[in-house]
């Protein structure tokens, strides 16, 4: 069996990632002391060499033999286990020796790059336990319970749906309808996750950010209200209402890639000019305002079950609203609907015009729904807010909308 250059690369990516993973397993203290496990450096890069081998061998017609050496391998770190276990039950270290095994074989059959990952996502998981250990902590209880809620109803209530189309006006379609559900619950539990990591202490314009992947009307109706018992807070409220608003933009956009490709490469730049502007003033806002405290109300969990069903209802009721208006009034009376829908509910606007994307007005439409909320937001904070909140979020959400508008009025006459 000769030994060619490409041959030997993979061996020595496989001896130096099982060499990696000892490092880190010596270095933490597991190979060594009254609860060692396994083994350390030498020990991982010897088991990276046997499984680099093997796959070579494998990759030549020697399977029975690399069989052989994988299957002692794996006896081995079996051995180690039982023996450590007396002491301490922890397998993380024979774990990532079967790790070793499988990349460092993947490496011998000529899969470097995949081996490569593989040996550096489990360092890294080694190397980051507190870090991790301590995230896990931090996610609220809620956050498993609605986990487990997004389980079931992607896995056990999808599945159980019809296809459809059922009834007039473009009809109801079950399983698309609950999968457009589980996509925007999924972008608000995300949200919603990331603000519970956060915890106090993170500032009102994160919180706004995180907010805005939730509702950004939400946010700018509680910081709102808020601005009159915090006065002092004013710009931080300001900002973090403007934070929750260009994530809107970003929201819409990456809907658009998943639901309509093709809408979201047309309609991006219309979309990019308030986002950036907005990305500007919340970047200027961290910046000054880095020690700004925490406060506002907690958020509504999103995968809560009837917080899904409100939703589907919504998304349906738009949908056949728009076909009707299609239908009855031609491309204004879409572009009518779309902003009339944009003061309540962004995430159903966007849904309904990725549908309708054969239909020219659709675009309009979508951007006369994202101006009428950018306009709705500014006056509730204008009408709402107290003090130099007033003034500063106005300014915000006022360019946020203006930008908007240009790039209504600029498709427009752009055709």
């Amino acid at each position: 069996m000769p030994l060619d250059t490409q041959a030997v690369w993979d061996l020595l990516i496989a001896a130096l990632g099982g060499a990696a993973i000892g490092i880190e397993r010596q270095w933490s203290g597991h190979a060594s002391g009254p609860a060692k496990h396994f083994g350390g450096v030498r020990t991982f890069t010897l088991l990276g060499m046997l499984a680099g081998l093997a796959g070579l061998l494998w990759a030549n017609g020697f399977a029975p033999v690399a069989g052989i050496l994988i299957a002692g391998a794996v006896g081995l770190i079996l051995i180690g286990y039982v023996a450590a276990s007396r002491v301490d039950v922890d397998g993380t270290t024979e774990m990532a020796a079967l790790l070793v095994l499988a990349a460092g074989m993947l490496a011998g059959l000529g899969n470097g790059r995949v081996a490569s990952a593989l040996f550096a996502g489990t360092a890294l998981l080694l190397v980051e336990k507190s870090r991790l250990h301590s995230l896990v902590e931090k996610i609220p209880g809620t956050g498993f319970s609605a986990g487990a809620r997004f389980a079931v109803m992607a896995l056990v209530v999808l599945p159980l749906l019809p296809e459809g189309p059922y009834g007039p006006w473009g009809g109801v379609r079950p399983r698309e309808l609950w999968m457009l559900v589980l996509f925007f619950s999924f972008l608000s539990f995300v949200g919603y996750i990331a603000r519970g990591l956060a915890g106090p202490g993170r500032g009102y314009i994160w919180t706004g950010f995180l907010g805005g992947l939730i509702s950004s009307t939400n946010v700018t109706w509680t910081f709102s209200r808020l601005s009159g018992r915090e006065r002092h807070l004013a710009a931080p409220l300001a900002l973090g209402v403007v934070a929750a608003c260009t994530v809107m933009y970003v929201r819409v956009f990456t809907a658009l890639l998943v639901l309509e490709r093709r809408m979201a490469m047309d309609l991006w730049p219309f979309l990019a000019l308030p986002g950036a502007i907005g990305a500007g003033m919340v970047a200027y806002g961290l910046w000054r305002n880095r020690g700004a405290g925490y406060g506002g109300e907690g958020a509504r969990n999103p995968l809560e079950l009837g917080a899904a069903l409100q939703m589907a209802v919504l998304f349906q009721g738009v949908m056949f609203a728009v076909y009707w208006a299609r239908e009855w009034g031609g491309g204004a009376g879409m572009v009518a609907s779309g902003a009339i829908l944009g003061l309540t509910d962004v995430d159903a606007l966007t849904v309904s015009m990725a549908r309708a994307y054969s239909d020219p007005a659709a675009r309009m439409a979508l951007l006369a729904g994202v101006t009428a909320n950018s306009v709705l937001k500014m006056g509730v904070a204008v009408t709402m807010g107290a003090g130099r909140f007033r003034r500063l979020a106005g300014i915000g959400l006022g360019l946020l909308a203006l930008a908007s508008a240009v790039g209504l009025l600029w498709r427009d006459g752009g055709g």
